[in-house]
């Protein structure tokens, strides 16, 4: 009996991957970009490299006026910084504050973005007057009008609470308490910042095509579930630009909290990062540990912004 060789058959000779090549529109796109890059690094990268470069330094008023030699102290702010107890009380002030008013914003702005996609063109036009108006709005001009609202002695809020029955409102400060001064700062900020998600949501719910939809309810699904299912997941990519643009803003706020809190309110009990950087800097003349504020404020939005975008493109869309 005759004992066959078995034969181990060989792999085929893998082609090497074809080179990609660069399209031509992809080549065209970066010509277009160009002048707005070298624009954007021209303004943006010699700014953030001399405060990067200052924070390595005890830069004073001395130094800044040439009356004292610059000195070289590597990570010494850095260190001071974070070993200073009310760097990290404003550090949670700042995340908490920073998170409301980017949440309260995202919720007001889409609540209304929806609402305008339901009601006449009349109302939604006076709605759109509106938000605009308070987008339009100098942060310095609201943060005074608010602050006229809520007086103490002559605001119309506090009148309007005491003629409901609320005696203990006659005289209230919302400006005294760390809670309440925090509170009417980010309603204020929200106030400001509610139009640009409006205004995106709208476009992109009146984007979404209306066999979409059709197609959803033929198939039994309540509206909850359309919203879920259907409007949020196409609606993503807008929420994404939405959230970093309010994460950017609202995590960097100084006006207001200025302004309304009288430069950070009772013994500093309302400051956040960009008005301790201020105070530090200006107020204080310790140029150096000012910059090394920043540059940490940086890092940390652009840590939240790419831990979110992250987030975003790994999860799965809405079920």
């Amino acid at each position: 009996m005759a004992i066959q060789e078995l034969t181990v058959p060989t792999p085929a000779p893998r082609t090497p991957p074809k080179p990609r090549r660069i399209s031509r529109d992809t080549v065209a796109a970066w010509l277009y970009l160009a002048p707005a890059g070298i624009l954007l690094a021209a303004v943006l990268i010699y700014p953030i490299y001399q405060i990067v470069l200052i924070s390595f330094f005890d830069y004073g008023q001395a130094q800044a006026t040439g009356a004292a030699p610059l000195e070289f102290i590597g990570l010494g702010n850095y260190r001071e910084l974070l070993s200073d107890s009310q760097f990290w009380i404003v550090l949670a002030n700042t995340f908490v504050f920073g998170g409301v008013c980017v949440i309260g914003g995202l919720v007001v702005g889409t609540a209304l973005a929806v609402l305008a996609t339901r009601v006449r063109a009349v109302p939604r036009m006076l709605l759109f007057l509106a938000a605009l108006g308070a987008w339009a709005t100098p942060a310095m001009a609201g943060s005074y009008v608010w602050l006229f609202l809520f007086d103490a002695d002559f605001g119309i809020v506090n009148e309007a609470l005491s003629g409901l029955g609320f005696g203990s409102m006659d005289g209230h400060s919302w400006t005294f308490g760390t809670l309440s001064a925090f509170g009417l700062v980010a309603a204020e900020v929200i106030w400001c910042s509610f139009p640009f998600v409006m205004v995106t949501m709208y476009a992109g719910i009146k984007a979404i095509p209306e066999e979409v939809l059709e197609a959803a309810a033929l198939d039994g699904a309540s509206t909850w579930r359309s919203a879920r299912s259907v409007i949020l997941p196409m609606l993503r990519p807008l929420l994404l630009i939405a959230t970093i643009q309010s994460i950017i803003w609202d995590f960097k706020v100084f006006t207001q909290i200025y302004v309304m809190t009288n430069g950070g309110g009772v013994a500093g009990r309302n400051l956040v990062l960009n008005v301790y950087a201020y105070q530090k800097a200006f107020a204080g003349q310790e140029y150096g540990l000012g910059s090394a504020i920043g540059v940490l404020m940086t890092l940390l939005l652009l840590s939240i912004t790419g831990l979110y975008v992250r987030s975003q493109r790994r999860s799965t869309p809405w079920q």
